[in-house]
């Protein structure tokens, strides 16, 4: 173990790539909630069959979704920066071990994110994407 050397530039990378997708997910849910593509496109924005409907499921799947990610965002963040504190002096099996499941996690909760956001728009849509 090299102290402040060669280990510990492995472990600040892994650290920074580590809170990426939570840092994504906070700014990304800022920008599709207060922000959101004003037009239904298929490059930018939450993009699903039903959320693609018109522009009134558009609007809602971008509103649920954005304060979806600011909260799921939050919520990983600091776990994810308290569960890679005891690893701060570790060996780079140990700290890349603990980054693939940091992020394997982290892409569940994000990928996952879409099921609430479907629920919802089916709950306040019929098939044809008028409001019930």
């Amino acid at each position: 173990m090299v102290y402040g050397g060669k280990d510990m530039w492995f472990f600040i990378t892994m650290f920074i790539c580590n809170i990426l997708i939570p840092l994504i997910m906070i700014m990304g849910g800022y920008f599709m909630y207060k922000k959101p593509p004003k037009e239904i496109n298929s490059v930018v924005g939450y993009r699903t069959k039903m959320s693609k409907k018109n522009i009134d499921t558009w609007m809602f799947a971008h509103n649920y979704c954005g304060r979806l990610w600011l909260k799921l965002g939050t919520a990983l963040l600091i776990p994810t920066v308290i569960v890679q504190i005891p690893f701060i002096h570790s060996n780079d099996n140990v700290i890349g071990t603990v980054t693939l499941i940091v992020e394997a996690v982290q892409l569940v909760v994000l990928i996952g994110s879409i099921i609430p956001v479907e629920k919802a728009l089916k709950k306040t849509f019929d098939e044809n994407g008028i409001r019930r």
